[in-house]
């Protein structure tokens, strides 16, 4: 009887060994590593942001940089003339120095926060686009996994960033090579 369940068992290891034989082999998983960052400024989306956001805010940069100008102008002509001027004169234009600087420094900090909101805006809007042409390139490449931040060492074998900003690059600047237009009401910064 023995016998009998030591050969049924040799059989049923011996076809269990065929079965697995048969069966294929597990691929190694296919893994990627791309470098959002150099996505993000080297691909001609981001280029197009970044001149549309110039080309939107260097206007009022310009404005704020002759009412500095402005100011300092003011501030030598006082210091130069400030002896020979009447009280009254000298008073009145360190006044309008005071008020200019106040003017100037808020004009300056509604800027920061309008090209700030802004400028999280668009990256917001670009960091989709490329997630988005990431996802695309890695199915299209049958890859199983792909890393971005964190990563604190791969091998070039594994980097898609070259792919990735071709695809970018093939599709030119998209909707973002457009001028932005301003925003009409200052939008809340994305964290």
């Amino acid at each position: 009887m023995k016998r009998l369940i030591s050969s049924k068992m040799m059989i049923w290891a011996i076809a269990a060994g065929a079965t697995l034989v048969a069966l294929p082999a597990f691929a190694e998983p296919k893994i990627g590593v791309v470098d959002a960052t150099r996505l993000l400024e080297e691909s001609p989306q981001g280029k197009a942001m970044g001149e549309a956001m110039r080309a939107e805010f260097a206007p009022r940069q310009r404005t704020l940089q002759a009412q500095e100008q402005a100011l300092k102008s003011k501030q030598e002509k006082l210091q130069k003339d400030g002896a020979t001027m009447s009280e009254d004169q000298r008073q009145r234009t360190e006044k309008e120095l005071r008020d200019g600087g106040r003017d100037l420094q808020r004009a300056t900090g509604e800027f920061q926060d309008d090209v700030s909101a802004r400028r999280n805006e668009e990256l917001s809007r670009l960091q989709r686009t490329i997630i988005e042409e990431v996802r695309t390139y890695a199915k299209a490449q049958n890859y199983d996994l792909v890393i971005s931040d964190g990563v604190i060492y791969s091998t070039s074998q594994f980097d898609i960033t070259p792919g990735v900003l071709a695809a970018l690059q093939a599709k030119g600047g998209g909707a973002s090579a457009k001028p932005v237009p301003p925003a009409t009401t200052p939008a809340t910064p994305k964290k």
